[in-house]
């Protein structure tokens, strides 16, 4: 990441510097270009600005529609020309307390301010939904700041009548429509305003003077916070954390001061700070956030510190605990690789500043925060924002069991001279089926995450995905690999459409837990059985390279498909002649099409 954007970071110094680290980002290579419109309630231009440079550090550069001053509400209920032409694939939805239309008068009856928030609900629900059903894709909508007075002091929370309390209600009526819609995001600005202390953030001489809601100051804290939304909608989340033990996890050196003069527990203000922050990270577990160790320790010693009566984290809670004394970048490379993650999908936690230099040198792209005092561990990790949560599935709570399984297949593994026999010792079954409604949200997230195995790189929306199963001309697949360690979950989709008799894929790709587990072989398959069935004769297959996919580069030439072209680029086109059949290459998984087991 640029140091410049890396939190914390200095609101002055980027906007200064905007121009060059523009410049400087857009060197960067395989960005991924995304049409975002923005629709303002007020002034938005730095707002874009700034946004833009925070997208570019994670790889997304966006093109935008900026609506004018005000009129937001209607660039969304009689969409412009302009607006139309564009095509958004994104709106940001730029609303603050002062587009609140009315509040409360002190002299309105409870139930005169309850039609009065039915009406003020209502109005946005209408350009929500208008919106959705024009553009079908995913909109961010601010929720509301506090107001900068209080009328009536404290009650202010809690009468019908007060502004605190109504806009209170208002947040929790769009926390519900979030709720009831996927694809439906609010942007805190509630809580950003608090944080950011709500009175520098809200400072209404940038109202009068420029029309800006928010003070210029506080402008990179917004952009930052909608680029975590954006970023974690297109797959840019860090997956894993890699974490020291001594002086981090807890105070002290295990190996100098004993496992039993550990500064951990409830007994004093420091062994507190250290259990909350341990049960912090715990936390992360439930998000599919992989935990893992690098530590220079002794194992014994490691192991030992992390059985403290004590503490919070156990070394099951840990995918991989790598304690020993090679270089920690060493170890965290090795880890990414027995994980089949790539470097920069992990946060290094250390609070040793060397370390952190070291990582940052020698893992480009790997996250490391400034861990500076214990007591403030927490917000450093949390506010950096490495894991925003867009959408959770349940494979998503299982995914720490699922790579400690894989782990275990590994292990198995080593123990065969054959690498099919090992395959067949693994007893997999596949379920391969087309896009059902349980699924959708975790194959989109797939499209947005996957990036090793990844043919086109397309990434889509849950909508986008509902639209390719509802279409009569497409072919949809995902498959769904479990064996005797455990079931994997939905790991791979494959998409195509039907041009006369040919199936055009455009969408083909594989969580890395499951490579080389000939998981690919039988998606082929079920494609080519499908294929026949329907009447088509050939399938036609996109090969887009970039810096990370290079592992499928011949993933077609395999799958016994025919190269037609090869362009500058490295992207290539084939295809698979169908007119004299298929013949099955799928050798060691077992397949339950729609419920129905039947011997491969």
């Amino acid at each position: 990441m640029h140091s410049l954007l890396e939190y914390p970071f200095d609101s002055q110094a980027i906007s200064r510097k905007r121009r060059s680290i523009r410049r400087e980002l857009l060197s960067k290579p395989d960005l991924i270009e995304k049409r975002i419109a923005i629709l303002g309630g007020s002034t938005t231009h730095d707002i874009r600005e700034i946004l833009e440079l925070f997208l570019l550090d994670y790889g997304i550069r966006p093109v935008f529609y900026e609506s004018e001053y005000g009129q937001y509400w209607q660039d969304a209920m009689f969409p412009p020309e302009e607006l139309l032409r564009f095509q958004p694939e994104l709106f940001y939805i730029h609303t603050t307390n002062r587009n609140i239309s009315a509040f409360p008068g002190l002299g309105d009856t409870a139930q005169a301010v309850e039609a009065l928030l039915d009406q003020e609900y209502a109005r946005f629900c209408a350009m929500w939904d208008k919106l959705r059903e024009t553009f079908h894709c995913p909109i961010l909508q601010n929720n509301f700041e506090y107001p900068l007075y209080r009328l009536q002091g404290n009650r202010e929370a809690s009468d019908v009548h007060g502004r605190v309390h109504y806009i209170t209600c208002l947040n929790l009526r769009f926390a519900g429509y979030a709720q009831a819609h996927d694809d439906f995001y609010i942007n805190d600005i509630n809580y950003l305003s608090a944080a950011y202390g709500l009175e520098k953030w809200a400072d209404p001489f940038f109202w009068h003077m420029y029309k800006y809601a928010l003070s210029l100051d506080a402008i990179p804290s917004l952009a930052f916070s909608l680029a975590k939304i954006i970023k974690s909608l297109y797959g840019k989340n860090k997956k894993a954390l890699a974490l020291d033990l001594d002086n981090t996890l807890w105070g002290g050196v295990v190996g100098d001061d004993g496992v039993e003069n550990l500064v951990l527990g409830r007994e004093t203000s420091m062994g507190q700070a250290y259990t909350e922050f341990q049960a912090y990270l715990k936390a992360h577990k439930d998000l599919g956030i992989l935990l893992n160790v690098v530590s220079k320790n002794d194992y014994e010693n490691a192991i030992a510190g992390l059985n403290h009566p004590d503490s919070v984290l156990r070394p099951d809670d840990f995918t991989v605990i790598k304690a020993n004394w090679e270089p920690k970048s060493r170890n965290l490379l090795q880890m990414a690789q027995e994980l089949s993650l790539l470097p920069e999908s992990f946060v290094f936690a250390d609070d040793n500043p060397a370390e952190r230099e070291i990582i940052r040198q020698q893992v480009p792209g790997a996250a490391v925060p400034e861990l500076q005092d214990v007591e403030r561990y927490i917000s450093q990790i949390d506010h950096g924002g490495y894991f925003e949560v867009t959408k959770l599935t349940a494979d998503d709570r299982k995914r720490g069991e699922m790579y400690k399984e894989n782990l275990a297949r590994a292990r198995l593994e080593n123990s065969f001279a054959d690498y099919g026999a090992y395959l067949l010792s693994l007893d997999m079954h596949a379920e391969i089926a087309p896009f059902a409604p349980v699924h959708m949200g975790r194959i989109a997230q797939l499209t947005n995450k996957s990036n090793q195995f990844n043919l086109t790189t397309r990434r889509c929306t849950q909508e986008e995905i509902e639209g390719f199963a509802a279409d009569p001309a497409c072919v949809t697949l995902c498959g769904r690999l479990s064996d005797r360690f455990g079931d994997n979950g939905i790991v791979s989709v494959a998409a195509g459409r039907a041009v006369g008799t040919r199936l055009d894929i455009f969408l083909w790709l594989m969580s890395c837990r499951v490579l080389k587990r000939d998981m690919e072989y039988a998606m082929m398959d079920e494609l080519a059985a499908e294929c026949l069935r329907r009447g088509l004769r050939s399938v036609r297959g996109y090969y887009y390279p970039t810096a990370k996919n290079g592992m499928v580069r011949d993933f077609y030439e395999k799958q016994g498909f025919t190269k037609l072209s090869e362009a500058e680029d490295g992207s290539t086109v084939w295809e698979l002649d169908l007119t004299g059949g298929y013949t099955p290459k799928n050798k060691v998984i077992q397949i339950d099409r729609m419920g129905e087991e039947t011997a491969t």
